[in-house]
């Protein structure tokens, strides 16, 4: 007994490692290249840095810009409560689409290499091409235009529903943000690459025998879902839910994003787009250990 302890601790012990080597890239890149520009940064939200002729003189002014972002700039507040807002909710249906999706992607059916490829594609292509495609390519352009102008004087079935749900009064609100989401499909879509691929990689680890077993005790599809799947993969909900808003909070089109790189390269407030900078993460930080913690409440880990 005491000798399978033993080994056990040194098989755990070779996991450790092997995974502390494969980190370590990251970590010896991090320490190099990014510990010095955040010390400097954290510094610089908390002066006001004069620029001049090849000089870059930050002078101390305390919390001069975070009270500036908060409590005089008009449009900081308001669009870092929409991003956020926007995250929360984007973030819910980026991680329901991809379970479902790998789901599907996890059964067994003619194509289903060519299938996988298709919803992985986007991630590979995302470096420029995609990105190329989606904001300022001529063609891409007219196409969504002519559907534009195609659909004018349609009703659409998500149209009529959301206008019968709008006019009875009940949840306004919350229907709303849904029908959002819906119409973002493509963009949602195109953000869950990586996190189908790592709910895969979860489902394709749980034993057939398991379900076997279950089937044989008469449980539904349904019952085993949650029953052995969701349990099974439960942790990949943790890993997939932080990586979403990371992901999330650095997107191109994120108004608080746009709002800090044009205080730096267009208005030269290197001191306040720091401060800016530094309150979103903090606060992205903060959502991200809170909702961290809740979620590995209902993990389950097993050996």
């Amino acid at each position: 007994m005491k000798r399978q302890k033993n080994k056990l601790a040194g098989l755990q012990k070779r996991k450790a490692i092997s995974g502390y080597l494969f980190i370590m890239p990251f970590i010896i890149g991090f320490l190099v290249f990014m510990v010095q520009p955040l010390i400097q940064s954290l510094y610089m939200s908390f002066c006001d840095v004069q620029l001049g002729a090849g000089t870059f003189n930050p002078v101390w002014r305390g919390l001069f810009n975070y009270n500036y972002a908060f409590r005089v700039d008009a449009d900081y507040t308001r669009d870092l409560t929409e991003e956020l807002a926007r995250m929360a909710i984007y973030s819910l249906a980026i991680m329901v689409f991809s379970f479902f999706v790998a789901l599907v992607l996890n059964q067994k059916f003619k194509g289903r290499a060519f299938v996988r490829s298709v919803f992985f594609l986007p991630v590979i292509l995302a470096s420029g091409v995609m990105l190329k495609l989606d904001s300022d390519n001529a063609l891409m352009a007219a196409v969504a235009q002519t559907v534009e102008l195609n659909a004018q004087g349609t009703t659409g079935i998500t149209d009529a529903i959301q206008e019968i749900l709008r006019t009875s009064g009940v949840g306004v609100r919350a229907f709303e943000k849904l029908f959002e989401v819906i119409d973002n499909i493509y963009n949602v879509a195109i953000s869950s690459g990586i996190q189908i691929i790592i709910f895969l990689s979860g489902l394709q680890t749980i034993s057939n025998s398991m379900y076997e077993a279950a089937d044989i005790e008469g449980c539904t599809k349904w019952e085993s879902l949650w029953k052995i799947t969701f349990p099974m993969v439960s942790s990949l909900f943790l890993v997939n839910w932080i990586y979403t808003v990371v992901d999330f909070c650095m997107r191109s089109d994120n108004k608080i994003i746009e709002k800090i790189t044009d205080l730096v390269n267009v208005n030269l407030k290197y001191g306040l787009a720091s401060a800016m900078s530094w309150a979103y993460f903090v606060l992205v930080m903060l959502i991200v250990g809170i909702s961290s913690l809740i979620i590995s409440k209902g993990v389950y880990y097993y050996e």
